[in-house]
């Protein structure tokens, strides 16, 4: 998880998140760094948009309050709905985990 936690930090600050910035956070916690997971993180992340996949996970976050405040007769449908939606985060963090061993 510390590689993940890294690269979201590089993010947040701006910085390119590659493979040398990756080892100078990793390394400046004093763990070991792993060359393997770096290179295997960088590539699992290569096309993907770090910006607009927080701004996805910041709106399921919020949604789902608000799907379960709703009640009533679409309280089914709400529910079928929101168990649809979290089982696309869970196979993406299945996915990502994976990487790790």
């Amino acid at each position: 998880m510390e590689y993940v936690y890294g690269a979201l930090l590089l993010h947040k600050l701006g910085q390119t998140v590659n493979e040398e910035s990756l080892k100078k956070v990793i390394s400046a916690t004093g763990a070991e760094v792993d060359e393997a997971k770096i290179k295997t993180l960088l590539a699992a992340l290569k096309d993907v948009d770090i910006e607009a996949e927080l701004s996805n996970a910041s709106a399921v976050a919020s949604a789902a309050p608000a799907a379960g405040a709703s009640g009533g007769a679409e309280g089914g449908e709400a529910k079928a709905e929101e168990k649809e939606e979290e089982e696309k985060p869970a196979e993406s963090a299945a996915g990502l985990a994976s990487l790790f061993g």
